[in-house]
């Protein structure tokens, strides 16, 4: 049976909320009507406050508040463009704004579930991440279950999605992914604060600039890129404090030549992990995939192998992440065990998300 669900997706590099409306049954899962919200720039500026520094609980609890009145304005703005009644959706599958991640620890989203069910008129699932933890598991990522759903029949194929984390899920007999490193957050983070813009279109900031090859040997010797999965990282090690480690050394390199480095930091630390498979396929998904000079490196760094967006294989580059969420909604919804444990390493899959009633 069909059912419409709605998932909502705010990712690391808080550039906007993807809301997508899904039909889903056991086997497909359609993409319908999709929107991408504008993210309040006052409110993005407290998050990125609240990451980087101290704060209060006050703080935390406004922008928990804050943050669900935009989710369900977003929601309410795509079912009113679609000209679509709220009792015709299922649920709602909320990531909710990942504040900070800390592995095997706690992960902590936020944008309070129960205002966004009353604001909405609808059921809402949220909450994943931390049933996974629980049961041992690292709590991302989570996109590799839903790409093997989607790509169920592609066998010599990995999936990257580059957000602001970059992460790899690899398709085949059995299934397993993990986070790779820094997407698009440094790129981003580098961009507004010398250009006061949000992102490096098409990559021509970091085009006109020349790699630094002894920085860019600094950054991959992250500790990160050499262990082993499972695997999972965000803001909280991907930052301004890490990037200003590793460029003490290099203070005198022109601001362009530093967004080039990490242009092809994003690009190396991909492929390095791209290498170590036998594949066939590449898919691209996130904001990475709009990024035309990106590409074009992925591209170069691996000549033997097909790399294009998911568009080409009929699903949704820029929507991905909130289709997934629409589908792990559903299984919630239906009590179904969700396939990760050899993702992230729990003791078992379980069902994961809580349902949040709008009445």
């Amino acid at each position: 049976m069909t059912e419409s669900y709605i998932g909502v997706m705010s990712g690391t590099s808080l550039d906007g909320i993807d809301v997508a409306l899904c039909e889903i049954d056991d086997e497909t899962c359609v993409l319908k009507a999709s929107l991408e919200y504008p993210f309040d720039e006052e409110l993005k500026k407290r998050i990125l406050k609240v990451i980087d520094s101290n704060t209060t609980l006050y703080e935390l609890g406004k922008i928990d508040h804050d943050l669900a009145l935009l989710f369900a304005d977003s929601i309410n703005l795509l079912l009113k463009q679609e000209n679509i009644n709220s009792n015709d959706i299922k649920a709602v599958g909320l990531h909710g704004q990942t504040m900070w991640h800390e592995a095997s620890i706690f992960s902590m989203q936020l944008g309070d579930a129960s205002i966004v069910s009353v604001k909405t008129g609808i059921d809402v699932v949220s909450d994943f991440r931390r049933k996974d933890m629980a049961l041992g598991g690292q709590g991302a990522p989570f996109a590799p279950a839903f790409h093997e759903f989607i790509f169920k029949k592609l066998y010599k194929t990995c999936v990257v999605n580059i957000g602001g984390i970059s992460n790899i899920t690899l398709l085949g007999e059995s299934l397993s992914g993990y986070d790779i490193g820094s997407g698009n957050v440094l790129l981003d983070f580098w961009i507004n604060k010398h250009q006061n813009k949000a992102y490096d279109k098409d990559g021509l900031w970091a085009k006109s600039g020349s790699v630094h090859k002894e920085l860019l040997f600094n950054l991959l010797s992250e500790e990160y890129f050499a262990l082993e999965a499972p695997k999972s990282t965000g803001r909280e090690l991907f930052n301004e404090a890490w990037l200003n480690i590793h460029m003490c050394k290099f203070s005198t390199i022109k601001p362009q030549d530093i967004q080039a480095t990490l242009l092809e930091l994003t690009a190396q630390s991909i492929k390095n992990e791209i290498i170590k498979y036998s594949l066939e396929l590449v898919l691209i998904c996130g904001g990475g995939s709009k990024n035309s000079f990106l590409m074009q490196r992925l591209k170069e760094l691996l000549p033997n192998l097909k790399v294009v967006a998911t568009d080409e294989y009929g699903a949704s580059s820029d929507f991905l992440e909130a289709m997934a969420f629409a589908w792990f909604a559903k299984k919630r919804v239906h009590k179904e065990k969700v396939n990760l444990r050899s993702v992230t390493g729990s003791s078992k899959n379980s069902v994961l998300g809580a349902i949040y009633a709008k009445g």
